[in-house]
């Protein structure tokens, strides 16, 4: 949005001051009524003093007298008509006001969680066809030096063309890493990951067409990197039917593909200075933000069974998200979109 685009929330501080400058302009009248008031009593009493030359000038006060009473009434009811009117549209348009940044803010909730579950369907579909790779399938069929080495290899050059990774593991069903794309930089190679959850959850897939994803974590082995690992199983022949016979994980280099989401959440200047922008996983943590740490649990955050919502917390806080719909066969982790004042 545009610093020069009308806002909602100009209109509601424009209505506040309609309702200020009314209320100033009733007062001014009342204290023009109340001299005239006084005016007239005093031109009253000075023509009563003059008898019957002041006959003529009492018939004057009088009359302002009257007109004084007249505009009194008629400022009396214009401050409470006026005031009625301009407080009630005050109220529509603090709620329309609300209710339109609550649905706005919503709509970017939704973009940033669809944005990152885009990327990550991507993911799903490289583990699965990396699998079925002739050198992926014979190191893991046959884990000679030589195999192991050329594994490596070609490992390599996917991760050259996909800078989205920072490692890619093969383990044979042991959880033995026995080849992995950058042994210069990452020096994981016999080293056991058998407790991981990718790969527990590999071992356990019917087919090659089934994949695992363990949530956001830190892997000291990456130098305590932050990584969505995707893993899934190496098959005899490259056959999703056949025999397993290792698993491959994939390792997303999470905290800088997060960071250009939630940097890329279209929030104009002003509201950048009033709310943050988060990811927070189905246990309500929070793994990407614009202004809290990361892996902290989102307070106050209990969405229940809505898909999306907006409202105000018990810690007055005002809060919109809404859940990831999934994207073509990714079903997503449960993941939100956040969005919540500071």
């Amino acid at each position: 949005m545009s610093e020069h685009e009308i806002d909602i929330r100009d209109i509601a501080e424009k209505t506040a001051a309609a309702k200020d400058i009314a209320r100033n302009k009733v007062r001014e009248i009342q204290e023009i009524t109340a001299n005239l008031r006084i005016l007239s009593l005093n031109a009253l009493i000075e023509a009563k003093r003059a008898g019957d030359m002041g006959r003529g000038f009492s018939v004057v006060a009088e009359e302002v007298k009257t007109i004084s009473q007249n505009v009194e009434t008629l400022s009396n009811a214009l401050s409470k008509e006026l005031g009625d009117e301009i407080e009630e549209l005050e109220a529509a348009t603090t709620k329309m006001a609300e209710q339109s940044m609550g649905n706005r803010l919503i709509d970017l909730s939704l973009n940033a969680v669809e944005l990152i579950d885009r990327n990550l369907y991507e993911r799903t579909c490289d583990v699965r066809w990396w699998a079925t790779d002739s050198a992926i399938v014979d190191a893991s069929a046959n884990p000679i030096d030589e195999k192991c080495e050329y594994a490596c290899q070609r490992l390599g050059v996917i991760l050259n063309a996909y800078t989205v990774y920072l490692d890619l593991w093969l383990c044979d069903l042991q959880g033995n890493v026995i080849a992995n794309g950058r042994p210069d930089q990452y020096n994981v190679i016999g080293k056991n990951v058998a407790d991981r959850p990718w790969f527990k959850h590999a071992v356990s897939q019917s087919s090659g067409d089934d994949y695992a994803v363990d949530d956001i974590a830190t892997e000291y082995l990456l130098n305590n990197s932050q990584i969505a690992t995707y893993s899934c199983g190496v098959r005899e022949n490259g056959n999703s039917h056949g025999k397993l016979i290792g698993v491959l994980g994939v390792h997303f280099d999470w905290q800088p593909q997060a960071k250009a989401i939630i940097d890329g959440v279209r929030l104009s200047e002003r509201e950048k200075q009033i709310f943050e922008v988060m990811l927070v996983d189905a246990n309500h943590k929070i793994i990407a933000s614009s202004g809290h740490s990361i892996f902290e649990r989102l307070t106050n955050f209990a969405p229940g069974k809505e898909i999306c919502g907006y409202h105000k917390t018990s810690d007055g806080r005002h809060i919109a998200f809404h859940k990831t719909p999934g994207y073509e066969t990714y079903q997503g982790l449960g993941w939100y979109g956040v969005i919540a004042s500071k």
